[in-house]
């Protein structure tokens, strides 16, 4: 693979949406509508515009992708995303959810609240899984967390 010098990472904001029930946490997955890793169980997220801070275009990428609103817990991590010719750079935060029934809009072909454990089966990418398990450790009610 030839690598084009003058290509940059692409910034983006993802988001880990919690929803508390009786039966324990839920997870908001989308299915992706387009690459990279089109058809696959994913965390609502997308690119940073320009002059946008990355917790805004978080909650921004939430609604347009689910319909839903949270707010902002805090930062889980930052990780890369290398598929094939492309660079991301992932900027993950845990929200809770506030508002909002979720609808698949904008490039997801899907979109649902999972429980936990079913969410991680669901998607493919072990950084998501783990993305998810440091959300729900840190997050979820009940767990020994500071916001």
């Amino acid at each position: 693979m030839t690598v084009d010098r003058k290509a940059r990472p692409v910034p983006c904001s993802g988001v880990v949406c919690l929803r508390e029930t009786s039966d324990g946490p839920e997870i908001l997955l989308i299915r992706r509508g387009k690459p990279p890793r089109e058809g696959e169980w994913s965390l609502p997220g997308g690119r940073i515009e320009w002059g946008e801070r990355a917790a805004d275009a978080a909650l921004r990428e939430l609604e347009e992708e689910t319909g839903v609103r949270g707010e902002i817990l805090g930062l889980l991590d930052v990780v890369d995303g290398l598929f094939g010719e492309r660079h991301y750079v992932l900027i993950d935060y845990a929200v809770r959810w506030t508002s909002g029934e979720v609808r698949a809009g904008d490039d997801a072909a899907a979109a649902a609240f999972w429980p936990a454990r079913e969410a991680s089966r669901l998607v493919q990418w072990s950084e998501t899984r783990r993305i998810i398990a440091l959300a729900v450790k840190r997050f979820a009610l009940g767990a020994e967390h500071t916001p």
